[in-house]
């Protein structure tokens, strides 16, 4: 097939990826990954998160990651973060790009955040006026998109006003998460003609988790619909704390791969993939 046009993969291995790991994982190996990352061809990596150590240990050391990784001309590290303290501390740690999330559900919400749909994006304003305020990129997370482990089977239109709200808010994009990997083609694209209708596909990316194996498919439906960035953890790591059954992120070399033989560019060097993948792997693994 020829060339039908780029792909920009946005990883999140380091950051989505690792927040669940159960052994904390040493600053110095998160650098190390990020650093091999960052020779690879990604135009965005998603480095940390600043948030409560208390919630996320494991991102305790988000500020001595950002500190600590060579940063590449042409490469922007984002990083997560929920309240103004750790837009403040992302601020400071010199991030080119912050995330704020919110969920589809009232059940997700209340159990990730401990507050309302409403209440979430009420706390996420003043964030997202900082951020713009000082010039960075603000980015939005939809969280569960097709399915949540506490409502079921999420409704488009729930999708459709949460991804409209974090717009408002001034995200130039926003990432649809499919937290527990259940969505089925179908229900993917039913999900994406509801938010179609609030938003062009220029400004949505898709988020899928590969649980049930159909990441893949679902990436393919999303393409149809003209959406051109999707979220990847190399090496398939992650999942959600608040997901019971969540298992890790489509894997960045296995999406480089498949849009590669379906004709996309991706620009990324998938030997230096191949090798953090490798990385990766290891850092998951228990301490000897």
């Amino acid at each position: 097939m020829s060339d039908t046009g780029f792909v920009e993969i946005f990883e999140v291995g380091p950051r989505d990826g690792l927040q669940n790991e159960a052994r904390l994982i040493p600053a110095v190996d998160k650098i190390a990954l990020i650093d091999l990352l960052s020779t690879s061809g990604l135009r965005r990596i998603e480095a940390t998160s600043f948030v409560s150590p208390k919630w996320v240990p494991q991102m305790a050391d988000a500020a001595e990651v950002m500190a600590g990784i060579t940063r590449r001309p042409g490469v922007a590290y984002a990083v997560l973060t929920p309240n103004m303290r750790g837009y403040t501390a992302a601020r400071a740690a010199g991030a080119d790009e912050v995330a704020i999330f919110a969920a589809a559900t009232e059940g997700f919400s209340r159990a990730n955040l401990n507050a309302s749909t409403q209440e979430v994006l009420a706390r996420l304003a003043p964030v997202a006026t900082a951020a713009l305020g000082d010039g960075l990129r603000l980015r939005g997370y939809v969280s569960v998109v097709t399915d949540c482990p506490f409502d079921g089977r999420t409704p488009p239109a729930s999708v459709a006003r949460a991804v409209a709200a974090l717009l408002a808010l001034g995200c130039h994009e926003v990432s649809l998460g499919e937290t527990l990997g259940r969505g089925t083609p179908e229900a993917v694209d039913a999900m994406l003609e509801a938010v179609l209708n609030e938003a062009p596909p220029q400004v949505l990316a898709g988020h899928f988790h590969d649980t049930g194996g159909r990441a893949l498919d679902n990436v393919d439906v999303a393409l149809a619909r003209g959406i051109r960035v999707f979220d990847s953890a190399v090496g398939g790591l992650g999942g959600c704390p608040y997901a019971p059954g969540a298992a890790g992120n489509l894997a960045t070399e296995r999406l480089a791969t498949h849009l590669a033989a379906s004709g996309w560019a991706t620009g990324l060097d998938q030997d230096i993939i191949a090798r953090a993948a490798t990385m990766a792997q290891t850092l998951r693994a228990p301490a000897a």
